[in-house]
């Protein structure tokens, strides 16, 4: 596995092509795909998360391939091998954005998918509280993100205290897919604080295959750093 980091060429309007990407995420996808040869009907075979560095947007992407720019649109740093060394109970800083969702069986029988802030609005009847009764929206998504990042922390092999990790950065997504002309709605949360690795083997497929059922977009990947 490789870790990349991109940047847009100095060559571009970076400001103009910045906004962009960071407002149509469909079409972030597919340029970023331009760095496989991306052929939008093949299996996405990487992960990225987009940063702001210096005020600068950089993209870090996780593949099994080394990223080429044949389009002038990007800057490749020197790629670099992927080998995280991990030990039972070894602390680290991680952040990671994800698509929470959540599956339950809504009343006519059928599942159902739902973002997960808005069902813990709904499970507490956020809409019929009095307004100076209702939590604040960071509240909401405190609770219900850390409890979703909760419960799939044995299956990725690492620990969390609930007070050393913060889930923040809430926004909901509305973008078009050119190929199929329909909206795509989606919730992004961000994670950021600090873990322990309990299952070295788990955690690192964790690392490398991400977190989470959604994973384009942005979501799913977890970059770690030594505490």
């Amino acid at each position: 596995m490789y870790l990349n980091r991109v940047t847009l060429s100095p060559q571009v309007d970076h400001q103009q092509l910045a906004k962009v990407l960071s407002e149509d995420s469909y079409q972030e996808h597919q340029m970023l795909w331009t760095l496989f040869c991306g052929d939008p009907d093949k299996e996405r075979d990487f992960l990225y998360r987009r940063v702001l560095e210096n005020g600068r947007i950089k993209y870090y992407i996780l593949s099994e391939r080394i990223p080429v720019d044949k389009s002038g649109i990007w800057q490749v740093d020197p790629p670099k091998v992927y080998e995280p060394k991990l030990s039972r109970g070894k602390k680290l800083y991680f952040i990671l954005r994800v698509n929470p969702v959540i599956t339950f069986t809504a009343p006519d029988g059928k599942k159902r998918r739902h973002d997960i802030v808005m069902h813990e609005k709904t499970l507490i009847g956020y809409k019929q509280m009095p307004k100076q009764e209702r939590p604040s929206i960071q509240q909401i998504v405190q609770k219900s993100c850390i409890e979703w990042l909760n419960l799939r922390t044995d299956k990725n092999g690492f620990a969390f205290k609930t007070d050393e990790v913060i889930a923040d950065g809430y926004r909901q997504h509305h973008s078009r897919s050119k190929k199929s002309n329909k909206y795509i709605r989606y919730s992004t949360v961000d994670f950021q604080g600090v873990l322990t690795v309990t299952d070295p083997e788990r955690f690192k497929l964790a690392l490398f295959n991400g977190i989470g059922k959604s994973k384009a977009f942005g979501c799913g990947l977890i970059l770690v750093r030594r505490k």
